[in-house]
């Protein structure tokens, strides 16, 4: 059965230089059984309720500004599912969760581009789950029990967010060795609490972990971990790093 996994992202210029996680990612995938889907939750795609993509040919939507040419001419051409998104809705409608299909949503880079490195032949489907943010933490937990079987059938669930995402404390120039006290407590606080498997202190998570707010000023970011973890089982950090001195690289997984 396949995991869950949790993906740190970082910049969409990781697609052009992965750095750590590329390799990462490649490796991860490799152990992997093959998916014959992938299901994920994007911080990129905020909503007020439960969307699913429903294009059979989801476009490549860079959705971002100010970053060189060549990120914009990167394509990731994966089919989409829309059996797989029909089965979504099924399942959240039975966990009390209505959700509806989205024909025109394309795949935003939080989805593409870890995936660009994960399986670059593009040629598993991809389907998009939205993230009502508003919500918070408990919300994400009940989507990702609700749909924890499709592990069982080789569907890979993945949340695509951050461990960390302050955007306006970033030193762009630093390199991998440098790493904010104030991005690592609140890391190890949040590893700490995953293996423990304290759901009750990851859902307070904002008033319990150290530097919570500075970490991430809003939380879209973080929110698909819980996705992650609700589909997931035993908690295992794959990947752990930082880049630009506080932004978290660490990729999880749930088995």
């Amino acid at each position: 059965m396949l995991p869950s996994l949790f993906i740190s992202h970082g910049s969409p210029m990781l697609a052009l230089e992965p750095g750590a996680s590329g390799p990462a990612l490649a490796r991860l995938a490799a152990e992997l059984p093959r998916p014959r889907a992938i299901l994920v939750v994007s911080a990129h795609w905020e909503s007020q309720g439960l969307l699913v993509t429903g294009a059979a040919h989801p476009e490549t939507w860079h959705d971002f500004r100010g970053f060189p040419a060549p990120l914009y001419a990167v394509q990731y051409p994966a089919p989409g599912h829309p059996q797989l998104a029909a089965q979504v809705l099924e399942l959240l409608a039975t966990a009390g969760l209505p959700a509806q299909i989205d024909n025109e949503r394309p795949l935003d880079h939080g989805a593409w581009v870890p995936l660009s490195l994960m399986y670059p032949a593009a040629d598993i489907p991809v389907v998009q789950l939205s993230l009502p943010s508003h919500q918070g933490p408990a919300l994400q937990s009940r989507v990702g029990r609700a749909l924890a079987d499709l592990r069982e059938q080789d569907v890979l669930l993945i949340g695509s967010g951050s461990i960390t995402h302050n955007l306006g404390e970033l030193d762009w120039q630093a390199g991998p060795e440098v790493i904010e006290p104030w991005a690592q407590v609140f890391r190890d606080w949040m590893v700490a609490r995953l293996a423990d498997n304290d759901e009750a202190a990851l859902h307070d998570y904002r008033r319990l972990a150290p530097q919570a707010v500075r970490n991430h000023p809003t939380d879209e970011h973080l929110l698909p971990l819980f996705f992650a973890r609700g589909a997931g089982g035993a908690f295992r950090v794959e990947h752990s790093g930082f880049t630009h001195g506080a932004l978290g690289m660490d990729i999880y997984s749930f088995a």
